[in-house]
């Protein structure tokens, strides 16, 4: 049977919130969000920067962090899907080492971390999440510190993923960052659907 002519897969679990929602798509290689490399803003802005220690939280496969470690920068990758982390270390070879299971509202990193990575976490959560989400950023961050990556913006409805209107966004980490940067991305994936933008945001002192 061809790829196009295979039936959608069928999954039991309907709350993204739980792990094994997103054990179930791992599972079954249902990962319209996984990129499968390092999208190019975010090799650009690590390329201009010194190393840092960062926390990837949702990190799926986990590309981004096994290319930070490649390159000497001190990263943790957390993901609460048991098969999520289980897919990484298949796939990342010795960078798997950098992955671990956690959950990123319980987690605290052994170093506190500098860097932030955003890419597909935060439209994973549920929106009565999102409150939870802002509140921990700024907790783990510290002044000067940095959350960059992908935020899915617009006016969608359903999910996850979960679109959030930019004025949303903007509420829920205005009061405890500044936004540097902000652009679409160069090469949204089509679950996106050309709705993804790149932004960084420093912790304010």
């Amino acid at each position: 049977m061809s790829e196009t002519t295979k039936p959608a897969p069928t999954f039991a679990t309907r709350n993204a919130a739980d792990p094994a929602f997103w054990d179930e798509r791992f599972e079954q290689g249902f990962t319209p969000w996984d990129q499968g490399g390092v999208p190019e803003e975010f090799r650009q802005f690590i390329e201009s920067r010194a190393l840092c220690r960062t926390l990837v939280p949702g990190c799926g496969n986990g590309w981004e962090a096994a290319w930070l470690f490649e390159r000497g920068w001190p990263v943790t990758a957390i993901d609460f899907s048991p098969q999520a982390v289980a897919s990484a270390w298949r796939t990342l070879g010795p960078a798997g080492a950098v992955v671990q299971q956690g959950d990123f509202f319980a987690f605290t990193p052994q170093q506190a971390c500098e860097l932030i990575y955003e890419r597909a976490f935060l439209c994973a959560l549920p929106p009565a999440m999102r409150a939870d989400y802002a509140a921990r950023v700024a907790q783990l961050l510290p002044p000067g510190g940095l959350l960059a990556g992908y935020f899915y913006l617009g006016e969608n409805r359903g999910g996850p993923p979960f679109a959030m209107p930019a004025e949303e966004l903007e509420a829920l980490l205005a009061p405890g960052f500044e936004r540097l940067e902000d652009r679409s991305s160069a090469a949204p994936l089509p679950v996106f659907q050309g709705q993804e933008r790149w932004q960084v945001w420093r912790r304010r002192g």
